[in-house]
């Protein structure tokens, strides 16, 4: 009995398998621009980080004085194999540029066609237009904070989180001093001296380690979260248990009304929550210290604003706010330390693979970072925020 088919006779032998073969390990040339001390002070990579980039034969150029506000001379970087520029140009005009803030129009300007970008983005503090100039240039982008590890979890926004956390009280302890003209509290539990107050809001990592840090210096602190699975996490991994409670309005507010400092620390999908109205800020005492961490995110206070490092406090109802969005600068060197671990094994990661296309078909922590392809903006979150028009990486990238 015949049988038609559309197929040869030697299509429909037995064939050979034929193996996917990656690409050789590639070099990578990596740039590494001077930021805006003003508003910036870290630096993408140690000068250790560097020397191990360098020792697998990848070439890093750095503009001078880069490292000088996270404590790191030109000389030690020069000395871990990287090579010194006075010219930003040349550093923009690299195959790959590391930042920590995310560049400028104008220096989005002055990169190559099809550039590699890592950076930060900082999503609610951004503009339509930056990524219409990433477009314009083809440039693919990779954002720390979207970048997932193989376990699920968010590396870079983890250490970040952690930075914050601990940063959150020894500020609050700052300008709660009387040089500051704060009240002239401090922390710890002295004796026969009442302890300080402090309220959390939020179960999340920055609450988690503001806790620590404050139980640390004797202060009595209470966290507020509506996600009871949070609040129980947060009493397991904490030394000894502490108030905890779901956001009621007269809890909170009664609690707000006897403390010293207010950590706001809750996110959302697109923005903070507002938690505290401005009518519950006036009836705090006078002098009690907001430090709103999620203030990138639109904060969760309602009397909050964005300041800056050069001025970063606002007083309302006698109550001193302070709302810098990249509170971990302040620190810049630990945080330059904690990001350049996360960042340098995945540069090499991407050499090992052939270099960062390749990549992208193998390892889902880098392609889940990546927010721009080739100038298509292939993020929902962003293309939604924005209105923007995005696609799905995996139409590009098997």
């Amino acid at each position: 009995m015949g049988i038609t088919t559309p197929f040869s006779k030697r299509e429909l032998m037995p064939q050979e398998e034929k193996l996917d073969i990656r690409k050789k390990r590639g070099k990578l040339f990596i740039g590494i621009p001077k930021e805006n001390f003003k508003i910036e002070q870290r630096i993408c990579l140690t000068p250790e980080a560097v020397n191990m980039l360098v020792t697998y034969g990848h070439k890093v150029l750095i503009e001078s004085g880069a490292g000088t506000h996270a404590s790191y001379t030109d000389k030690e970087y020069s000395e871990a194999g990287a090579q010194i520029t006075q010219d930003p140009k040349k550093v923009f005009s690299c195959p790959i540029i590391l930042k920590v803030e995310p560049p400028t129009l104008e220096e989005i300007a002055l990169m190559k066609a099809k550039t590699y970008l890592f950076s930060a983005i900082q999503l609610k503090t951004q503009k339509k237009e930056y990524f219409q100039a990433l477009a314009k240039k083809k440039i693919t982008a990779l954002c720390y904070e979207f970048i997932k590890d193989r376990e699920g979890a968010y590396p870079f926004l983890q250490a970040i989180s952690e930075i914050a956390g601990i940063a959150s009280i020894h500020i609050a302890a700052e300008y709660m001093t009387k040089c500051n003209d704060g009240k002239g509290l401090l922390f710890g539990n002295i004796t026969g001296v009442p302890p300080t107050e402090v309220v959390i809001i939020g179960a999340g990592t920055v609450a988690e380690f503001a806790a620590r840090t404050a139980l640390g210096l004797g202060a009595n602190v209470k966290v507020f979260d509506n996600s009871i699975h949070k609040l129980k996490n947060l009493q397991r991994v904490l030394p000894y248990r502490i108030f905890t409670s779901t956001i009621q309005e007269k809890v909170l507010l009664k609690s707000l009304m006897r403390c010293d400092v207010a950590i706001g620390a809750i996110r959302g999908a697109s923005r903070s929550p507002i938690i505290v109205s401005e009518t519950m800020v006036e009836r705090m005492k006078g002098g009690a210290v907001v430090i709103d961490v999620c203030i990138d995110n639109g904060g969760c206070f309602e009397t909050s604003e964005a300041t800056t490092h050069e001025n970063p406090i606002k007083t309302k109802y006698n109550v001193v706010h302070y709302g810098v969005p990249n509170i971990t600068s302040r620190y810049s060197k630990t945080a330059t330390l904690a990001i350049s671990n996360i960042i340098s094994p995945y540069l090499l990661e991407l050499s090992e693979n052939g270099g960062l296309e390749n990549a992208l078909e193998y390892d889902k922590a880098i392609r889940s970072g990546v927010y721009m392809y080739q100038g298509i903006l292939v993020n929902q979150q962003i293309g939604e925020w924005y209105g923007l028009d995005y696609k799905d990486i995996n139409l590009f990238v098997l």
